[in-house]
């Protein structure tokens, strides 16, 4: 699969997907790097086929109106340590993709991990 990270998650989440295969890109190794705006990254992740990977909600509300970024993982964590973050994606990738191929907005927490039909992401729809 093809990501592309939100600034807001660390540069070793990506590492860590890269070394397992997929193409990964951080905002950081973009022009503008962990200023790039959300709607450049919606924009240059559905041109290249990225599904986006943050801890941003103003993406999943752009995915609903926009229907931009097309494809989402949402990391819904709270403040939480690197390497707890990189464990969760160790015990959960193998699902995150298989439920990625068939779901276009999908969200992780630390115990959960749920493909979302579209819908309010307040829970109010």
């Amino acid at each position: 699969m093809k990501f592309l990270i939100d600034a807001q998650l660390p540069a070793k989440l990506a590492a860590f997907l890269k070394t397992t295969g997929h193409d990964v890109v951080h905002t950081s190794e973009l022009q503008r790097g962990n200023r790039t705006t959300d709607t450049i990254i919606a924009t240059l992740a559905d041109r290249e086929g990225r599904i986006v990977v943050t801890k941003d909600r103003d993406f999943w509300i752009g995915h609903l109106l926009d229907g931009s970024p097309r494809s989402l993982l949402l990391v819904s964590t709270g403040n939480i340590a690197n390497a707890a973050l990189l464990q969760l994606f160790i015990d959960h990738l193998d699902d995150v993709v298989t439920l990625l191929s068939q779901s276009a907005v999908i969200e992780l927490g630390r115990d959960r991990l749920v493909a979302h039909t579209d819908r309010d992401p307040s829970g109010e729809n």
